[in-house]
């Protein structure tokens, strides 16, 4: 492990006590029981906000007593057209084929921790310049309330602090993380995507994705594909990549990438010859703003469990056939009773 990653963990220590926040704002419905906020998206996470009862040292405590599953969805008609103003009655969602009962409802344009994981092998030297203008476009064309973190990698896998911060929303701050690491060396895909998907659990949104800038050539992971699908269907984070193809002779499987979006609810992106990276950058941030988010309280949950497949159906008669996307499914984790602990915190 590099010295960045283990930098960015020693700072993050101080981003477990966060100070607990109501939800709230136009757009959003909350179906939750009056004496509990359910955490997790999944695995429990101490990102997410809640309102809790103060204790006499002035800090909140709330109980941690289920998991949710949340689903970013993005619902189109046949033209690919974000089709908006759906009610909660117009969804329906199916895990292993029983109809679930929704608790959370989200309409709005929620804020959203990502993650960009950028390859830095020596394959991606001559495409480098085009990815830091693609990340500038992508921040610009991001909710002003999104949190973004790099990844890069090569043979080793680093998260670049960006002025002592794991975390920003600034382009500068953003395409200096990018240009920390020069183009050298092979391609440590897969534990570049598993690194970015532990960082996550950081940051402070619930709604979470990576987007992967990468050739898609892994040569030097110690990670399977299979370890990271997993933990990505764990975390039930969304995963979007743009696949910079090169001359002939290189490296490049994008077969790989393909499959890490499908099997997350995400999108891979492949540029054709004169197609500009940075659009497709704007793209998937357009992509993150227009979602509908869903939550379901699943039945008790056990380590040993097996992939659990969701279904989720939509009724927009006035738009006539509609195309849902969202995840196919997640691995849920051992249910937790624990109890977390607000404080303040410098981001």
């Amino acid at each position: 492990m590099s010295y960045h990653v283990r930098a960015a963990r020693k700072s993050l220590v101080i981003f477990t006590f966060i100070s607990f926040k109501r939800f709230g704002g136009r757009g959003r419905r909350f179906f939750l029981p009056p004496l509990f906020f359910f955490l997790a998206i999944v695995a429990p996470s101490p990102s997410l906000k809640a309102q809790g009862s103060p204790t006499p040292d002035g800090q909140a405590k709330i109980a941690v007593t289920a998991n949710l599953v949340l689903l970013p969805v993005r619902v189109t008609d046949a033209s690919g057209t974000f089709v908006s103003r759906l009610k909660l009655q117009d969804f329906r969602v199916y895990e292993d084929g029983k109809l679930q009962n929704l608790t959370v409802f989200e309409d709005s344009d929620t804020p959203v921790t990502v993650g960009l994981v950028v390859d830095h092998s020596r394959s991606m030297g001559s495409k480098l310049p085009g990815v830091v203008i693609a990340v500038s476009f992508f921040a610009h064309s991001s909710n002003p309330q999104d949190e973004m973190f790099v990844v890069d990698f090569n043979d080793d896998v680093s998260i670049e602090l960006m002025k002592g911060k794991a975390f920003s929303s600034n382009a500068k701050d953003l395409e200096a993380a990018l240009t920390a690491v020069s183009a050298r060396g092979r391609t440590a895909l897969y534990d570049a995507v598993s690194e970015g998907l532990n960082h996550l659990q950081y940051g402070r949104w619930g709604k979470k994705a990576l987007l992967v800038i990468s050739d898609g050539g892994d040569n030097a992971s110690h990670t399977k594909y299979s370890q990271v699908l997993a933990q990505a269907r764990q975390s039930q984070a969304l995963i979007y990549s743009i696949a910079l193809l090169g001359a002939a002779g290189e490296e490049e499987n994008p077969k790989i990438l393909m499959r890490l979006c499908k099997d997350t609810g995400g999108v891979a992106y492949f540029p054709k010859p004169g197609e500009r990276v940075a659009d497709i950058s704007k793209e998937i941030a357009r992509d993150l703003r227009e979602q509908y988010t869903l939550g379901y309280i699943p039945r008790k949950m056990n380590a040993a469990d097996s992939f659990r497949k969701i279904e989720v159906k939509v009724t927009a008669s006035d738009h006539g056939k509609v195309h849902v996307r969202t995840r196919p499914g997640y691995l849920p984790v051992a249910e937790k009773q624990s109890t977390a602990q607000s404080g303040s915190a410098t981001r």
